[in-house]
């Protein structure tokens, strides 16, 4: 439950939500991502450090460089969390819709 706590904490700022979007194209350092935003990099730095610990991102080192990707199987924990508030009898008729199209 804390996790699921954490996502949402992390997806509540709209800086945080830009990255994510950033990173949805590939990989970028924490430089690159700085780079898009007018916000310090200490505050980018500390918007990853959230990202990261709510596990949405995942940080990789190569050599001197950190880069960022996002961690898609959290996002789908997170459809399957937010899909199991929805009442059973509209999660079946909303999944059954595009077939009979």
């Amino acid at each position: 439950m804390q996790r699921t706590n954490d996502v949402f904490r992390a997806l509540a700022d709209e800086t945080r939500r830009g990255i994510l979007k950033l990173l949805r194209e590939r990989p970028r350092t924490s430089g690159e991502i700085a780079s898009e935003f007018q916000s310090s990099w200490p505050t980018i730095s500390r918007h990853l450090a959230v990202l990261r610990a709510a596990d949405l991102v995942v940080a990789r080192r190569n050599g001197q460089e950190i880069s960022y990707e996002l961690n898609t199987t959290v996002f789908e924990d997170l459809i399957h969390h937010v899909i199991g508030w929805m009442p059973h009898s509209r999660v079946r008729s909303r999944a059954r819709k595009p077939q009979e199209a």
